[in-house]
């Protein structure tokens, strides 16, 4: 795979076609991180909506961790780092000690691969991590739910509840891992849920979500998504919708970590 850094915008559109692992979103930009776990099948490409991935048939070279890392370097340290963690955790040490040699060799300093960089657009939501202890017995919180259902793939745009709605338009996750979903992001909301790295039909959610904005007075749009990269195909399908039925609304993005905390976009109720 070849990427070309002018045409790509960042989307994040190619990254969940990459089963692999070896494209990573970092600086704004798709990276390859890995040639050793690139299959060539071009995947990515096809899911680029600005041609900036094309397959280069070439004569296969053994694989050179030398060649891998004098690319890699070029492209700055988050790229090293992650390139590092995907060695890692692949299981690929002797690699990844001919990857540190080589920083050692060109005396370039040791990034520290270990630490969780969300600006290096690596995807924590793949790493395993043990969650915090409770603090103690959570207590019953009432549903805002207002609507059934909530499935975007299930929801008929015809719905009368769209009208003069304000949307919730909310990644699978985010119910699960936000604790306050309900109260900080539900309440007063219509909800719209689906997953941008699972769910297969992207033209016909956009299809959808452009009739559901086309034929009725949305007052507001709420997007809540999961600080991975791969989620940011929720803001993209939203915004394409939006382009496409003609209105002129600005949805907020509601950023969630991977630990259950609101990153960015809404301070919850009662802060």
């Amino acid at each position: 795979m070849e990427i070309d850094e002018t045409k790509c915008d960042g989307c994040g559109r190619c990254i969940p076609n990459c089963p692999e692992g070896a494209l990573q979103l970092i600086d704004g930009k798709a990276r390859l991180v890995s040639d050793l776990f690139c299959d060539g099948l071009g995947a990515c490409a096809g899911e680029c909506p600005r041609s900036a991935l094309r397959v280069v048939e070439r004569e296969a070279e053994p694989y050179d961790e030398n060649k891998v890392m004098a690319n890699i370097v070029r492209q700055g340290t988050n790229t090293i780092k992650a390139h590092l963690r995907h060695l890692e955790a692949h299981g690929e040490q002797q690699l990844l000690q001919r990857a540190l040699t080589y920083l050692r060799e060109h005396r370039l300093p040791f990034p520290d691969w270990h630490e969780e960089d969300r600006s290096a657009g690596g995807c924590p939501g793949l790493r395993p991590r043990v969650p915090a202890a409770a603090p103690g017995p959570i207590a019953g919180t009432a549903s805002a739910l207002r609507q059934w259902p909530i499935q975007l793939k299930l929801l008929n745009p015809a719905a009368s509840w769209f009208d003069g709605a304000d949307l919730l338009v909310s990644a699978d996750c985010v119910a699960h891992a936000c604790g306050g979903f309900h109260r900080d992001l539900l309440a007063g909301r219509i909800l719209v849920m689906f997953c941008p790295k699972l769910d297969g039909d992207w033209d016909g959610y956009v299809e959808k979500l452009t009739e559901i904005f086309r034929h009725h007075d949305i007052r507001s749009i709420t997007i809540a998504r999961m600080e991975v990269p791969c989620c940011g195909g929720t803001t993209m399908l939203v915004k394409r919708a939006l382009e496409q039925s003609g209105k002129h609304l600005e949805p907020r993005e509601v950023i969630v970590g991977i630990n259950g905390e609101i990153l960015s976009g809404l301070t919850p109720k009662g802060e």
